[in-house]
């Protein structure tokens, strides 16, 4: 179904987004000044994944990048830019955008782009919560060695900026726009990976948007215990945070998050929480979803824990997320082990294949 959006719908998506971030996914201060933003720009609509033609082309869009530095600078130009670029390089164009992940900042991924460019917002994300890489957000496409991946960026300022175009199989590019971003300074604005409508359904998380303003209005109407009912989610225990580690590599975030209380809970992050351990013992793991919330009930990110903070923990099962199936392939889960140094992926249950994509 086609709608209009509207502010309400905006702000529900950020504060729904900035939960099903993780700990990453943005902030919600600059979700809520883009989202603004892009609701003054022009009209924007929400079209259902069916209201498109299934071999038209639709394309993600994307922030790449560690949103912990302080020199991180992407602004309304760079959104817009990096899709021109990836318009330019193709030879017929796109019907749609839809964003990467569902985060503060990445939910509304493409609103202001499509309200300058007079494009739609599809309801759907390449993965219903946050991810640290850009492979995560493919929808699988990097196991189609046929395929050619286009990755147009656009980031920074003054003697930092830049701005181009990737191409090539899918890890080469995203290695190229996540080492752009850190010649950024921090972060980029990406468009990418142009698929059918039919293969992003097939294989991303259609529904996710509105899944996420949902969300965010239950938030906003009942708070934290509302939200953790409203997604089956286990609510911890109330604890300081006595240990904060926080380091950037090749673009990341990377750290873990050490509470004071008597479970000894601590939280591995990259970007977003990976693990949840108490005890020394595994308690949930990505995709599983780990929010963790301040004493003011308000969802944060990983980059703005503080050591002396008061927090609570939200856990919710991965069976109660809209999630691309990227989040079962355990090929995708080795580089971030090896960065935390600890196991992440545990489930071998999942056989999924890949179809070839449909590119023109």
């Amino acid at each position: 179904m086609k709608r209009k959006l509207t502010l309400d719908d905006a702000l529900a998506a950020v504060w729904g987004g900035a939960i099903l971030g993780g700990g990453g996914g943005g902030f919600v201060e600059s979700g809520e000044r883009t989202a603004r933003l892009a609701l003054q720009t022009g009209p924007i609509e929400l079209w259902s994944a069916d209201e498109f033609p299934p071999l038209a082309l639709a394309a993600t869009v994307a922030l790449v990048g560690a949103p912990s530095l302080s020199t991180s600078i992407v602004r309304p130009e760079h959104l817009i830019t990096a899709v021109d670029l990836l318009r330019q390089a193709l030879p017929s164009g796109l019907v749609a955008l839809y964003t990467n992940e569902n985060g503060a900042d990445t939910t509304i991924n493409g609103w202001l782009q499509a309200a300058a460019l007079g494009l739609p917002v599809m309801d759907l994300a390449c993965n219903g919560r946050a991810h640290p890489t850009g492979l995560m957000g493919a929808m699988g496409l990097h196991a189609d060695a046929a395929y050619q991946s286009v990755q147009a960026f656009a980031g920074g300022t003054s003697a930092c900026r830049v701005e181009g175009v990737a191409r090539g199989h899918l890890a080469g590019a995203a290695s190229i726009v996540r080492h752009a971003s850190v010649e950024a300074g921090g972060v980029v604005a990406v468009a990418r990976n142009p698929v059918t409508v039919e293969f992003a359904v097939k294989h991303g998380a259609p529904g996710a948007i509105t899944f996420a303003i949902e969300l965010g209005r239950v938030y906003l109407d009942g708070g934290v215990g509302a939200v953790a009912r409203f997604l089956e989610g286990k609510l911890h225990e109330k604890a300081m945070v006595a240990r904060y580690e926080c380091k950037q590599t090749a673009g990341l975030d990377i750290g873990v998050v050490g509470l004071d209380d008597a479970l000894r809970t601590e939280l591995p992050f990259i970007n977003e929480f990976m693990l949840l351990e108490q005890e020394g013992r595994r308690v949930a793991s990505f995709p599983d979803l780990l929010t963790i919330f301040r004493q003011d009930g308000k969802p944060t990110a990983s980059a703005d824990l503080r050591i002396g903070d008061m927090v609570q923990v939200l856990h919710v099962p991965a069976s109660r997320l809209p999630l691309s199936r990227t989040m079962y392939m355990p090929e995708l889960y080795q580089p971030l082990e090896n960065s935390l140094g600890k196991a992440i992926f545990h489930r071998d249950d999942h056989g999924i294949t890949v179809d070839r994509a449909i590119v023109t």
